[in-house]
């Protein structure tokens, strides 16, 4: 049975560690605003959250490789990564902006309050250091292999399979920065205890809407002891806590679900700070719907979803994930450590939006993984470029079939059983055939 109330409709924040790709764009963030678009248009309030994320230490690690300083960096990236959002029409009703005051105090503020309510407890724990560079092992300063796939990984997520990945849980770790072995020390920091959520995620995820691989983490995880996850570290990079945070800094996932959190109540009540006013405005949401790539799959099957209980999300409310798998670039993972992308702002300033948006959607990785090719888009764009221009193309469906199909196309945009890729379809159906509604469903796809 669903709720009502406001629909809400989360993007993880691009990492300020280079500009988007179209990779990125094919994944969550297309989708995400396809799916708010409609939603919007069958009548819903809608709540879509996006944007940037400067405390990976990813990104100090490369403002130190490339020898400037790491908020000269990060701003040059938010800039590229809101260009690449507005030129794809891809809209929000909140941006989340870890560089602005009223952010720093809206995570902050609720991250104390959770501690203060006993939900992130304060623990004596014990943490990993690097021997030789002291640096605190977690994120992008520690690597080794999954324990779970046996994959390479480094600290946070296995792109492998979606686990959970930490210097304690990684086998054979070592410092990702000078190749120095771990020593333990103790630390009090806030804990997350997964375990004492067991309850509300299996109610969650017996209810929601997972695809195959997501569903496996889940069931890796509750088939044993869930983790007890750090929220805040003594490490040199990340939000400076408050209050009993205070000398600590947040872990970077714990201030993604938190500041989305935060986010998500100034687009319900403007002006809500604090676990108190925060579950005034949860109580209003209706439903929430992740949008991520399946190497985030820990976190938004288990963590992100047990934060968001802790600070008043309603269980019944969070819906599940549409998760996308890689996207490959001529056969190869896009990487923009090595440089093998297409930089959405260089495509999107070159080709008509209209079509990137329609062959993204048509060839969107959600199912399986998908291969990008200049040739494959090259025809996408030949075939497409004269039914927006109004031709028919022959042999068009007949009139009642094409109308159908329109209407298929309309509800594959619904959030359970979101299909874009069936909408890109059906739509090039309708079209051809000028069947009623096919305008209505190409506006929402092309963001017009």
């Amino acid at each position: 049975m669903s709720r009502s109330g406001v629909t809400v409709v989360v993007v993880p924040p691009a990492t300020a560690n280079g500009p988007l790709h179209v990779g990125h764009l094919s994944g969550p963030y297309l989708a995400a605003d396809l799916a708010a678009r409609a939603a919007r248009a069958r009548g819903e309030r809608v709540v879509a959250t996006a944007g940037f994320d400067v405390h990976q230490n990813w990104v100090l690690t490369r403002a130190e490789s490339e020898g400037v300083p790491v908020e000269k960096l990060a701003a040059a990236f938010r800039d590229e990564i809101i260009g690449a959002l507005d030129a794809a029409r891809i809209r929000y009703d909140v941006f989340l902006d870890p560089q602005s005051a009223a952010y720093r105090r809206g995570v902050t503020t609720l991250a104390a309050d959770l501690t203060e309510a006993g939900r992130f407890p304060m623990r004596k724990i014990t943490l990993l250091a690097c021997e030789d560079c002291e640096r605190t092992l977690h994120q992008s300063y520690v690597v080794g292999t999954c324990s779970w796939c046996g994959s390479g990984a480094a600290g946070g997520g296995c792109e492998g399979c979606g686990g959970y990945t930490a210097a304690d849980n990684l086998t054979d770790a070592v410092c990702n920065r000078c190749g120095g072995r771990p020593r333990p020390f103790q630390a009090t920091v806030p804990v997350l205890s997964l375990e004492d959520y067991r309850q509300e995620l299996i109610e969650v995820w017996l209810r929601a809407e997972l695809n195959d691989r997501a569903r496996q983490i889940v069931t890796h995880y509750l088939e044993r002891r869930l983790p007890d996850i750090p929220l805040a570290y003594p490490t040199n990079w990340g939000l400076e806590g408050t209050g009993p945070h205070e000398g600590l800094r947040l872990e970077v996932y714990a201030e993604v679900g938190l500041s989305t959190v935060y986010g998500v109540a100034q687009g319900v009540q403007p002006g809500a700070v604090g676990l108190e006013a925060t579950s005034r405005a949860m109580a209003e949401v209706g439903s929430w719907w992740h949008f991520n790539g399946i190497d985030n799959g820990f976190y938004f099957t288990m963590f992100w979803p047990a934060l968001y209980v802790a600070c008043g999300v309603p269980v019944d409310a969070i819906g599940g994930a549409q998760v996308n798998e890689f996207y490959t670039l001529d056969g190869a993972k896009f990487s923009t450590s090595r440089n093998h992308a297409i930089w959405a702002n260089d495509f999107l300033a070159d080709e008509d939006v209209d079509i990137v948006r329609l062959y993204l959607a048509w060839d969107r990785p959600d199912r399986y993984a998908s291969d990008f090719t200049e040739s494959s888009y090259r025809e996408f764009e030949a075939w497409v470029r004269p039914l927006l221009d109004g031709a028919v193309r022959v042999p068009a469906l007949p009139a009642a079939l094409a109308e159908a199909d329109v209407q298929r196309g309309t509800a594959a945009l619904r959030l359970r059983g979101f299909d874009p890729a069936l909408a890109a379809r059906s739509v090039l159906n309708g079209l051809a055939a000028g069947a009623p509604g096919a305008r209505e469903l190409l506006a929402i796809l092309t963001g017009r």
